[in-house]
Formats: structure tokens, C-alpha cells, sequence
């Protein structure tokens, strides 16, 4: 229950932020552009908190457009608004279409602005997001980004990545000559080739501190086209050289065998079935070759040794059946020899910053694209669920993983708000771009068919995305 409540509190943070940047690009250029806006809220459905804003400076207003002068006290001023429902929220503006406008106020209105100024304004709620994540991204690379050294362990027998030449100790420099300085850099690069069909290019230094490199080349076809959890990286069979990690418990989670069995968040397992356990892969490989058989455990917690069962579920996988207990690695300390930290000045972290950006931005794109290629699975879309989980999970982990999280979703709503679809700040952007060409409006009665197109189109994807979810449940 606590681990639900953590998750659901993470995902109100998380999503409150996003909408809050998000909705006040909306606004301000909104206000800069002489639009009066009614109402700012964060959340939909019932106002549970709501402040009246001082009624705007008409005189203000009017020298910023070259309105008529308003005599009257006619507007109001904004509404902000926190609602019941966060998973959304919206800026309310004067325009003709959604209600009467008097003659004396129509240069307030939305619609009654330039295309220009329109088009500014609609994009401008994309747009935080992006400058949103170019600046958590530039808050972290001042105060120092983290990661894990990409040294290999062992390939795996007959995988592309043995045939390439590769062993043991081996330091990845760069895949596809982006410079990888941690095994999350090398990830990333081989998420990018998903579903491509050539070669992966790897720079490689073979031991540790010494200067001489070797170029490889990886051969691919479709690179995993379609899989629903694909793991690229086990995939060419590379994986990260692992230190002698103790079998301490981290996350426990709630209602799992472990949990069941009575472990708890930094029991060291000593045993199991009789056998010594030294490190945390012992472990793993034990639980995983026990699935539906009990195995009893001797833990210490504390100063106390303990003696505990538990009865692994078995999961099936694309491997085979393995045992699942649902406990995660407790903290460790890696070698110093591994550890990468990544940090600049704050007058030069801007450009680490917007390279990440960039990266993350057209990341995002090619996953779109691939996806609607059929080169990308759909299953890879997530919705509340679990990203209130991942919230949550980053939130624990600390602010670096929590803002780089809040950094990534960012980038997503505003690649996924500029996509053509009505409905979105995208589909009204297109409108502008046919309105821009052809010289005038596109006519209410096409917008009405797109408005319902769009939401039949975004209700699948919603439902596609919880069903996702429930899922990986």
C-alpha cells in the first residue's frame, strides 16, 4: 500500500510539473500577445482550489495592439485553478468560438489575432517542454551527471558480439561514433538502431588506461523488429562487467514471494538450499532455476541470522521458464575504477545540455516513426500506470534519476503535442500551415470531422496504453 501510495504522489509530482510548464508557455505568450485568458488550470474535472487574478491593465493591453480602448471593466481576471483530475489541464482563452465576445473586446480574442501570433501561441506550450528539459538537463551536468563505466564482462558464446572479436575488459568508446561514457550512453545509441538493418560500428579500447583502439563492426537485420521488451545490449550478447556484488535485498515488492516469505529491505542472503552465497549473480541464477519450488534461505538482518522460505513464481520468457522472487539489488558501491561522473561549468553546461536535447528529441521521433513502421512494437507505449511506477522508482533512486526522468517525459509531451493530430497543439498548428497557404481558415466543419477523428485516434492510443500497463501488471 505504501509503494502505491509513493507511486501515485510521484505521478501527481511528475505530471503536475509537465502540465504546469507546459499550460504557462500557453499563457504567457498568450499575455504577450494581448490575449485575454480566463482561466488557468492544472487538472481537470472539479476546481478543488481556485485564485482570482487582478483584472488585467486594459490600457496596457491596448497599447500592446493598437486596440480600441475599453471603457468598461468587462474582463475579468484569470482564474488559476487546480482541479481533481491531474492527469492533464488547460488554458482557457477569450475567443468567439466557444462563447459571446462584446464588440469592444474582440481584439482580445484568440481568434481574432494574426496567424502569426496564434501560431506562436499554440506552439509555445511544446515548446516550454523542451526548454524545460534543456534546463534540468544543464541543472544536472552542473551539479554532476553519474554512470557506470562501459567495461564488458564476458560475451556470451556464439553472440555477435564474441564474433566481433570482443572480450572481457573491453571499454566501449563509442557506438555509431557517439561517445559512450557510461553503459547507459551505450544502451541508448543501440536502442537507436532498433528495427535497422545493416551494421552497428563500436570503438573499443581493449584494456583499461591504455591508448590503442580497435574499430568493430556488428552485423544487424531488422535489429529486433517487433519485440514487445527489447534488450539490445543482451540481444548482441554484451553485458557489463560485474564486481563481486553482495546478495543484499534493496526493493521488496508488495504481495511477491519474497514478500510473502517475510524478506525485507536489506536482508543479506547468506544461503540458499544449502549453498554459500558470495555474490548477488549466485543468487539470481539459484532463484531463477527454482521456479514453483520452495527454497529455504538463511538471511542476516541485522545482527540476527534468520531462516526463511520462499516458492519463486515461474515466468515465462523468450528464454524459457525462470524464477521470479520480486526483490531488487540493494545499493552497492561500485569500484572507483568504474564510476563516471560528467560534469561541466555552469557557463559552458549549456551545450552538454542541448546536445542531450537534441539527442533525446530526435530519439523520440525515429521511436514514433519506427513504431509506425511496425519496426518498434506498440507494447513499448506506457501510460499512467507505469509511469507513475518509473516515477516513483527514480524518486527513490534520488533527484539526479528523478529529474532526468522529469527531463526524458518532458521531451515525449512535446514531441507527442506537435504531432498533426487534432486535437493536439500539432493538429491546430496544422491547420495554421493550410490556413498559411491557401490564404484562409480552415472551415468549422472540417475542424469538427478532425476534432472527432482526433479523439477517437487519441482514445485508442490511451486505451492501447493502459492495456500496456495492465500488462506489465
Amino acid at each position: 500500500m505504501i509503494e502505491f501510495l509513493q507511486s501515485v504522489l510521484a505521478l501527481i509530482v511528475t505530471i503536475s510539473i509537465l502540465v504546469t510548464v507546459h499550460e504557462f508557455g500557453h499563457f504567457y505568450v498568450a499575455k504577450r500577445c494581448g490575449v485575454h485568458v480566463e482561466r488557468f488550470s492544472v487538472g481537470f474535472g472539479k476546481v478543488l482550489f481556485r485564485l482570482q487574478g487582478k483584472p488585467p491593465k486594459l490600457d496596457k493591453m491596448n497599447a500592446l495592439q493598437g486596440a480600441q480602448t475599453v471603457s468598461n471593466e468587462a474582463l475579468a481576471g484569470t482564474e488559476y485553478c487546480i482541479a481533481m483530475i491531474p492527469l492533464g489541464g488547460y488554458v482557457k482563452m477569450l475567443d468567439e468560438r466557444d462563447t459571446f465576445v462584446a464588440d469592444d473586446l474582440l481584439d482580445f480574442a484568440f481568434n481574432r489575432k494574426a496567424l502569426w501570433q496564434r501560431t506562436l501561441i499554440v506552439a509555445a506550450g511544446p515548446l516550454a517542454n523542451f526548454i524545460l528539459a534543456f534546463f534540468l538537463y544543464w541543472v544536472l551536468f552542473v551539479a554532476g551527471v553519474s554512470g557506470i563505466a562501459p567495461i564488458l564482462g564476458e560475451p556470451l558464446p556464439g553472440s555477435a558480439a564474441e564474433r566481433a572479436g570482443l572480450t572481457a575488459g573491453v571499454e566501449i568508446l563509442s557506438v555509431d561514433a557517439k561517445a559512450t561514457e557510461t553503459w547507459s550512453d551505450v544502451n541508448l545509441a543501440l536502442f537507436d538502431r532498433l528495427g535497422d538493418t545493416g551494421a552497428i560500428g563500436m570503438t573499443v579500447r581493449p584494456q583499461a588506461g591504455l591508448s590503442n583502439v580497435q574499430v568493430l563492426s556488428l552485423p544487424i537485420a531488422r535489429f529486433l523488429a517487433g519485440e514487445d521488451e527489447p534488450r539490445p545490449a543482451a540481444a548482441l550478447g554484451l553485458g557489463l562487467f560485474q564486481p563481486v556484488i553482495a546478495p543484499v535485498l534493496g526493493d521488496v515488492s508488495s504481495g511477491s514471494p519474497a514478500d510473502i516469505g517475510g524478506l525485507k529491505a536489506g536482508d543479506q542472503v547468506i544461503m540458499a538450499d544449502g549453498i554459500a552465497l558470495d555474490a548477488w549473480s549466485d543468487f539470481v541464477t539459484l532463484v531463477q532455476a527454482r521456479a514453483g519450488q520452495r527454497v529455504s534461505l538463511r538471511v542476516k538482518r541485522g545482527q540476527s541470522d534468520l531462516y526463511l522460505e520462499v516458492t519463486p513464481e515461474a515466468v515465462a520468457t523468450s528464454d524459457g521458464t525462470i524464477g521470479r522472487i520480486g526483490v531488487a539489488l540493494g545499493p552497492q558501491q561500485w569500484p572507483s575504477s568504474m564510476q563516471r561522473l560528467t560534469r561541466a561549468p555552469f557557463y559552458t553546461a549549456w551545450l552538454p545540455a542541448l546536445n542531450k536535447t537534441f539527442d533525446m528529441t530526435r530519439f523520440t521521433v525515429e521511436s514514433i516513426g519506427k513504431m509506425l513502421q511496425g519496426l518498434v512494437s506498440t507494447r513499448n507505449l506506457s501510460g499512467p500506470i507505469t509511469i507513475a511506477k518509473i516515477a516513483n522508482q527514480t524518486a527513490v533512486n534520488g533527484l539526479e534519476s528523478f529529474l532526468g526522468f522529469i527531463a526524458l517525459v518532458s521531451i515525449s509531451l512535446g514531441v507527442l503535442n506537435l504531432l498533426p493530430i487534432p486535437m493536439l497543439d500539432g493538429g491546430h498548428l496544422l491547420y495554421f500551415l493550410i490556413e498559411g497557404v491557401t490564404g484562409k481558415p480552415v472551415s468549422e466543419r472540417i475542424q469538427t470531422w478532425g476534432l472527432q477523428i482526433g479523439m477517437v485516434f487519441l482514445v485508442g492510443i490511451m486505451m492501447l496504453a493502459f492495456y500496456n500497463d495492465l500488462l506489465r501488471l
